[in-house]
């Protein structure tokens, strides 16, 4: 784990390669969007986490290509772009709309490199008639892999178990933090090699100022937040920090130059702990 630096990236099952740290930009408001994405790029980020619902995803888009044309050296393979339908975008010929309007969106990106399913909120068939639209769309080459966010284990037996599933789910995106560490999820996920990208990995700042967390990062000579995101990516996740501050993304990305010890990382963790810090948890979904 201490070879990590912002630029590795995790293999997944499908032999395509993802950035091991994203910038997220949930609540990031259009008006700003494009700038925080520029930025991210400019300071080392690789890889942009947006969303139907977020409702920024042409912004992100242009600032992505604005970083990309300023310099000749730069390809659009160097940049990681994801998006997620919306659930109320579930179905077979709402998703397909859906994906079409999410391609539109960025469409001087030419293609989505990682499309998800953003919650399992809906029901069995509207979920699966959605993973066969994207299906299609891997298999149309305009997005390059699929995977699903915020599924428990039964959500993502449905789609392993499903006749219909001609293409895996490469990740699983859900709220992941030494205090919610989800052990059963994220053990099921391992066993069908599947990456886990972990959300709200700072705890909304809830934390931050825990007694052990702090000591930690006194000890190690880093701020609380980088111990949290380093903690993420030494359990072998996908961390999606976020923030609108440059300096705070730079902060952010400055977690490849140490590794915390067995001993303290099992200090922090906590897997007895179900603390939900985001405002919702569709992990617990039936329908």
């Amino acid at each position: 784990m201490n070879s990590l630096t912002k630029y590795s990236t995790y293999s997944l099952n499908n032999g395509a390669k993802i950035p091991v740290i994203a910038m997220g930009v949930y609540l990031t408001p259009p008006n700003v969007a494009s700038q925080v994405a520029y930025n991210a790029l400019s300071v080392g980020y690789r890889h942009l986490d947006s969303a139907q619902m977020y409702e920024n995803e042409q912004e992100v888009g242009e600032g992505i290509v604005k970083w990309l044309k300023e310099s000749s050296d730069r390809r659009r393979e160097d940049v990681y772009y994801t998006t997620k339908i919306l659930d109320s975008n579930h179905g077979y010929e709402k998703a397909k709309k859906a994906i079409e309007g999410s391609l539109e969106r960025v469409k001087s990106l030419k293609y989505i490199d990682l499309m998800l399913i953003h919650s399992p909120q809906s029901n069995r068939e509207k979920r699966l008639e959605t993973w066969q639209a994207m299906q299609e769309a891997v298999e149309n080459g305009q997005i390059k892999s699929i995977g699903v966010s915020n599924y428990g284990v039964h959500h993502l037996k449905e789609l392993l178990e499903w006749d219909g599933l001609r293409i895996k789910p490469v990740v699983n995106q859900i709220e992941l933090n030494p205090w919610l560490m989800r052990t059963k999820i994220v053990d099921y996920a391992k066993e069908n090699n599947i990456i886990l990208e972990a959300y709200s990995p700072l705890t909304q700042g809830k934390k931050l100022h825990d007694a052990t967390l702090v000591e930690l990062a006194e000890k190690y000579n880093k701020s609380p937040a980088q111990i949290l995101i380093r903690w993420s990516l030494q359990q072998g996740f996908v961390v999606l920090p976020k923030s609108e501050k440059k300096e705070r993304a730079i902060e952010n990305l400055d977690v490849f130059d140490f590794s915390i010890s067995d001993e303290d990382m099992k200090t922090l963790s906590h897997p007895e702990s179900n603390e939900v810090f985001a405002i919702w948890d569709p992990s617990t979904y039936q329908d």
